[in-house]
């Protein structure tokens, strides 16, 4: 009914059909599309996965002193004609009339391309495009097209050995290429080819004879905690693909979109829908690949905000949700870490306050109650305090009784843990006190290893008086005797340990 009254509003009207009034600038419009050069490179190896190749080496090299860009694969290749040889003629002439997309209508599987125009990305890497395979005949055919250019040429090339699969080079390069080096391929198609890489199990090795050094593409690996049961809404076009990890925020944290196995998008936070948390919170990585978006045939990085999308975008509300508790959760965790662990700094720099000040000034501290007054004993008495000796003794043993007991093994590892390193660090407690003329003060070096744990065994020590008066007994200990002059003073104690 609708359609009959469109039909109707428009009697009279002249109508017709669109066309292309000049070919060569469409095509030389669709061939610029493309921004990314990596990209372009990620397409060629895209091709290669297509014609079912096992291994594809990418090479970058130098040719008569330009630089060139090589990809090998050993695949189906360039499908062939009636005759058995390639049909490079098909290729060049049926640009945007894509034969993979006509095989994955009849049911094939684990092809991506659709477009048709993927081999006249290379105006974006280089000035010249050669493609080698191989006919039925075993003799070589080689195609070769050119930037700016309508015209290709196909022709029979020389070669020794008849090879399987497809050879792709691209030179000399573009000025503005000449730092596309082999690594940069390689963590480029890391991520932006993860899932087909994983899926396909294609070896994909990048060979840079300049700087002589080979990659292996190794599919990306997140860090963080997997993040288990985010079921996405059922949708009408297809499913949805999660692979989320929660890890610490950071603002490299990035939750890549991809389709069929290929990234689209870095972030799916380019995205304006999607502009929110728990998306740009940084505390996500991973994977979102929904198979049914339509991409925007150019760059193959832009989503088409149509019906599909909007179905996207409402299979995804139950999992932001979800994904929000997670996050509070993971962040009410950091803020009980954070504050354990400004407790513990607390009260160490406090034990290492109490440690460098005299004891006999500071007792309104009450550190000398209960096991404290123990430790602090044990720290800056010169000798065993008189009537706490026993009842410490019966503390421990009474410990002793109600402590569990260990085998050989486990006590042998709590010995291991409780040994202590080399010497580390060293200072004088009670770092500075006040010391009555023609008395005696007791001072101890506390010795400690990187771990902070006191070293007793193999030292040996060496008092002396850097600066003032006075006298010391037994500067050959861990602990010395002060005796003060018969005239007030400022003297400094110095102890060197070895």
């Amino acid at each position: 009914m609708a359609r009959s009254t469109l039909k109707k509003r428009k009697k009279g009207a002249s109508a017709g059909k669109l066309r292309i009034a000049d070919h060569w600038n469409a095509i030389s419009i669709i061939a610029s599309s493309q921004a990314n050069p990596l990209k372009a490179v990620a397409e060629f190896v895209e091709n290669s996965i297509d014609a079912r190749a096992r291994h594809i080496v990418i090479t970058r090299g130098k040719k008569k002193g330009e630089f060139y860009l090589k990809v090998s694969d050993n695949g189906e290749g360039i499908p062939r004609d009636g005759k058995g040889l390639p049909d490079f003629r098909h290729v060049a002439t049926h640009i945007c009339d894509s034969v993979k997309r006509r095989l994955k209508a009849k049911g094939a599987e684990g092809i991506q391309g659709e477009f048709g125009i993927g081999l006249l990305s290379f105006w974006t890497v280089g000035q010249n495009l050669s493609i080698t395979c191989c006919g039925a005949d075993g003799s070589t055919y080689e195609m070769t097209m050119a930037k700016n250019a309508p015209e290709f040429s196909v022709f029979k090339k020389r070669v020794l050995i008849p090879f399987k699969g497809t050879d792709l080079m691209v030179h000399p390069l573009l000025p503005g290429l000449r730092l596309l080096t082999g690594e940069k391929i390689q963590r480029y198609l890391a991520s932006e080819l993860r899932d087909r890489i994983k899926e396909s199990g294609v070896k994909i090795e990048v060979v840079d004879r300049t700087s002589r050094t080979e990659h292996l593409v190794v599919p990306r690996q997140y860090t963080g905690r997997l993040l288990h049961d985010l079921r996405p809404a059922e949708t009408e076009s297809g499913d949805i693909y999660l692979e989320l990890y929660l890890s610490d925020p950071a603002s490299t944290n990035q939750v890549g979109l991809y389709r069929r196995g290929t990234r689209v998008l870095p972030s799916i936070v380019e995205l304006d829908h999607f502009q929110k948390e728990p998306w740009n919170a940084g505390y996500l990585q991973g994977i979102i690949d929904a198979s049914f978006l339509n991409l925007t045939p150019g760059t193959r990085q832009g989503i088409i905000q149509d019906e599909r999308f909007d179905a996207f975008c409402k299979a995804m509300e139950p999992v932001e949700k979800r994904l929000q508790e997670v996050i509070e959760e993971q962040r009410k965790a950091e803020e009980e870490r954070s504050s354990r662990q400004i407790l513990r700094k607390v009260q160490r720099a406090l034990r290492e306050a109490f440690l460098r000040l005299p004891e006999e000034e500071y007792d309104w501290f009450d550190i000398h109650g209960g096991k404290g007054k123990k430790k602090k004993a044990s720290l800056f008495s010169s000798g065993p305090m008189i009537g706490t000796a026993r009842e410490g003794d019966g503390r421990e043993d009474d410990a002793h009784k109600d402590a569990p007991e260990l085998d050989g093994d486990q006590r042998r590892q709590m010995e291991f843990f409780e040994f202590a390193g080399p010497l580390f660090s060293v200072l004088i407690s009670p770092k500075s006190s006040v010391v009555p003329v023609d008395n005696r003060k007791k001072y101890r070096s506390v010795c400690r290893d990187r771990s902070r744990r006191t070293v007793l065994e193999n030292l040996v020590y060496r008092w002396e008086i850097i600066d003032g008066e006075g006298q010391l007994q037994g500067g050959d200990d861990e602990s010395v005797v002060f005796i003060a002059p018969s005239e007030p003073c400022l003297t400094s104690l110095k102890v060197v340990v070895r």
